[in-house]
């Protein structure tokens, strides 16, 4: 029951995935999350993230944002970065996950959801039958309550811990060296 929620893989951050490995593999497109997947809530793209973005594309990978944020927010965080993006996407909706798959014109196999939430980010792309990455959330250093939404998915990723099946289920995607 709870496999739904369960991630193909579970990285520390976007940045020890080796987007060239991905690439070999067959993927093509990197569909992303925002907040808390990339930068804490609200902040603007670092310029880590606008190099990890030139990186993706440099491995032969085409990207897309798929975010529940509105497009004033979308806008502001893609100054400095090339990529297409759908918001108010109404995650874990699949419909925009699907269409995701479409903008990036690529089939659904070669495509990679990468976000931060159990209960959205990976239950959606489940839904969707999209292969996903979930990674740890980015937060703050002044943040401090995580809500219980995050309490309850650290339940979850206690019994993913012991379902090693769904583990790897993408192979080896990680970085050598740091990002």
């Amino acid at each position: 029951m709870l496999e739904k929620f369960y991630p193909y893989e579970y990285a520390e951050s976007v940045f020890v995935i080796d987007y060239e490995k991905l690439f070999a593999k067959g993927y093509r497109g990197i569909i992303f999350d925002i907040d808390m997947t990339l930068v804490p809530h609200g902040c603007d793209a670092t310029e880590k993230v606008e190099q990890l973005f030139k990186t993706v594309h440099a491995a032969g990978l085409k990207t897309l944002l798929l975010t529940n944020n509105d497009e004033k927010r979308v806008k502001k965080f893609i100054k400095n970065i090339e990529t297409a993006y759908i918001c108010d996407a109404q995650k874990p909706n699949p419909k925009n996950y699907l269409k995701a798959v479409e903008l990036l014109n690529i089939k659904k196999h070669e495509a990679i959801y990468i976000g931060d939430q159990i209960f959205i980010d990976i239950y959606g792309a489940n839904k969707s039958g999209i292969a996903n990455i979930l990674v740890k959330y980015v937060t703050a250093h002044e943040e401090k309550n995580i809500g219980i939404r995050r309490n309850l998915e650290k339940i979850i990723l206690k019994f993913y811990s012991y379902s090693k099946s769904y583990h790897n289920r993408i192979g080896d995607i990680y970085l050598t060296e740091d990002f």
